[in-house]
């Protein structure tokens, strides 16, 4: 039996209340599906941005990565790979976060 998902706009809405609680202040960028879509998380640090986007392990749990790599990149290479992303997947929601460290306001697991 798999586990029961959080609709995606609820999940939204949730990590946008955790990040104004921390002080990482965040806005959605680009509307998905409010079901189901797919979610990519922009950290806007110091040094730069760093996108993070979802998968699932071997074992099916939630994760993230780092899709821009592991370091800060600039505006431009961000930009890019949301563009990148978005034309394989109309029903992606886009968020934004201000993160002086480069980590989610929310708990995660970034492999």
């Amino acid at each position: 039996m798999s586990m029961p998902r959080v609709k995606v706009g609820l999940w939204v809405q949730m990590a946008l209340r955790l990040g104004h609680a921390d002080g990482r202040y965040g806005a959605v960028l680009r509307r998905g599906d409010e079901d189901a879509g797919g979610v990519l998380v922009v950290l806007r640090g110091r040094q730069g941005l760093s996108v993070l986007s979802q998968i699932r392990t071997a074992e099916g749990e939630a994760a993230w990565i780092r899709a821009t790599g592991p370091v800060a990149v600039e505006q431009a290479v961000a930009d890019a790979y949301i563009e990148r992303q978005v034309r394989r997947d109309p029903d992606l929601w886009v968020l934004e976060f201000e993160s002086p460290d480069l980590l989610p306001p929310f708990d995660c697991k970034i492999v």
